[in-house]
Order: structure tokens, then C-alpha cells, then sequence
């Protein structure tokens, strides 16, 4: 799952925060109950199809093999073919008015003040908009 790297940090208020480095906004919104179990599966499901199709940036061509088991009984190119057509459906399920805050929350990792920022909404407004897509992209999951 994910790893729990924690630091600590001193506010300049003097207040001490602990920080989980590698939590992902989709479980930020998860632990504190402001998505439920159906989204944060949905919203699983697509970050897995995202990395198995390698849609993310690189910085420089990776040459070692997979080591994470991934499309051990297809070859890689099979597997990331697959994931992208599914990452494909599933934003195209969810709709173009939605996806935007969707892939920038659940594939970037950027928090919802930052996407809201970047999409020009209001304050508070990502969680709501996030909310309906990811409801949208369980229905096309089929999730209960």
C-alpha cells in the first residue's frame, strides 16, 4: 500500500504537525471521511490503469525490466496498451466538463487547493466537482 514515511514539521506558529510524505490526496480525502469507500476504489482503479500505461512524465528513458510482477503473463507493451485504453474509457465515462479535476487529483497528485487554483474555481469548490466524478467513474466501474 502506501509507504508511511512521516516528518515532523514546526509551523511558524510554533505548532508541531506530523506529515505523511507519500499519502496521495484521494487517501488524504479518504482517511478524513470526505470521500467514501466506492470513490476512493474508483479513484484507485484509474491511478492503476494511469501507471500501467506509463502516461506520467520521465525525466530519461528507463532501461531495467519490470520488477513489480506487472503483465507477467502479457509482454509490457501488451499491458500498457491495455491500461491506456481503459484509462481511455473510463475518462471519456466520466465526461469532459469532470476528467480535468479527476487526473489532476487522482493521477498528479496535486491537492485540491492547487487544482482548484490552476482550474480558476473557487475555494472548496474541487472537493464538490471531485465528488460527482468520481461517483461518475464508479458507475462506469461498476462498483457498489
Amino acid at each position: 500500500m502506501q509507504e508511511l514515511v512521516e516528518r515532523q514539521l514546526t509551523a511558524a506558529s510554533g505548532r508541531r504537525v506530523t506529515v505523511k510524505l507519500r499519502e496521495s490526496p484521494l487517501g488524504w480525502l479518504r482517511s478524513r471521511g470526505m470521500i467514501d469507500a466506492r470513490q476512493f476504489e474508483a479513484g484507485e482503479r484509474l491511478r492503476s490503469d494511469y501507471e500501467m500505461a506509463e502516461l506520467g512524465p520521465r525525466v530519461t528513458m528507463r532501461w531495467a525490466a519490470r520488477v513489480d510482477g506487472g503483465g507477467a503473463s502479457i509482454d509490457p507493451s501488451t499491458a500498457q496498451l491495455a491500461g491506456k485504453r481503459r484509462f481511455d474509457a473510463a475518462t471519456a465515462a466520466v465526461g469532459p466538463g469532470l476528467n480535468d479535476v479527476l487526473w489532476r487529483v487522482v493521477c498528479a497528485c496535486e491537492g485540491l487547493p492547487a487544482t482548484e487554483k490552476a482550474l480558476g474555481w473557487p475555494a472548496r469548490a474541487g472537493r464538490v466537482v471531485l465528488t460527482l466524478a468520481l461517483d461518475r467513474l464508479a458507475d462506469h466501474y461498476q462498483l457498489r
